[in-house]
């Protein structure tokens, strides 16, 4: 008989201790929840065990439907999907999850919100904290659940501003890399997102030596986050937000017309 999980060791037992006592009030095996939720019941098992990776949003609100949790397990899920990153981003990852505007210049990599799996997984496989394998699966999964913002309802307006030497860099290999720019095209599409590309002949500007993002809240509050390879701050210190917002304006202004506003022609010329 598998050991009883304590609820207590983590956010993901909490999760699966609620799942397997709903599932039981609901005399259903772990094999019917899965047919319910379109999924194998060994997944159900799972999430049960805290084992594997973490739920998604799209079955965890099928778990609190099927389930009948009035909504239990949807507003424990932010805390399960924040707990498979670094406690430094767990802060900021719960506020983009609410903000009505996100503004981010990034340094080195396509942010989070545009990666494609396989982007996302190359660059996650060389973390630091990376435990597993196991784990980093998780942490992929919660990453491109982040994205269902993007295109679902209350989406927020994006505006990513790219340094040149995120396109040139060409993380997990120049198949992954083209797949990447292909999907920064689509999604400069979309009516709520901007994507623009900060040149190398611009030269010097605020948000030089990391990856920034200010973020506006619905009350229209605002709270910004600087980030380097292994650490992250989180301010809502009114001073040093205006530092922040002004950096990413200068970047803005400097990605105008001119600077590649993302198309084919500027990613065909910029991709070797």
């Amino acid at each position: 008989m598998a050991k009883a999980l304590d609820p207590h060791s983590s956010i993901a037992a909490l999760f699966g201790t609620r799942v397997r006592k709903l599932r039981e009030a609901a005399g259903l095996t772990q094999a019917e929840v899965g047919v319910l939720t379109h999924v194998v019941g060994s997944r159900i098992t799972q999430i049960e065990r805290a084992t594997g990776a973490k739920p998604t949003l799209e079955l965890t609100r099928a778990l609190d439907r099927e389930l009948v949790a009035d909504d239990l397990l949807i507003d424990l899920w932010p805390y399960v999907y924040r707990e498979t990153f670094p406690d430094w981003s767990q802060a900021f990852i719960a506020y983009s999850a609410r903000a009505a505007v996100i503004r981010e210049y990034a340094s080195h990599a396509v942010p989070g919100l545009l990666q494609t799996p396989e982007y996302a997984r190359a660059l996650l496989s060389v973390g630091h904290s990376l435990r597993d394998a196991e784990h980093l699966e998780e942490r992929v999964a919660a990453r491109l659940d982040r994205q269902i913002r993007l295109t679902g309802p209350g989406r927020p307006q994006l505006w990513i501003i790219l340094d040149e030497a995120v396109l040139r860099r060409p993380v997990g290999g120049s198949g992954v890399m083209c797949g990447q720019l292909e999907k920064l095209l689509r999604m400069a599409e979309e009516p709520n997102i901007t994507v623009q590309v900060l040149p190398f002949d611009q030269g010097e500007h605020g948000a030089l030596g990391g990856s920034l993002t200010v973020l506006v809240m619905p009350d229209g509050s605002e709270v910004a986050y600087t980030e380097g390879a292994h650490h992250g701050q989180l301010t809502e210190e009114p001073d040093e937000i205006e530092t922040h917002r002004t950096a990413i304006q200068q970047a803005i202004a400097k990605g105008g017309p001119s600077a590649y506003a993302v198309r084919h022609d500027r990613i065909e010329r910029t991709w070797p």
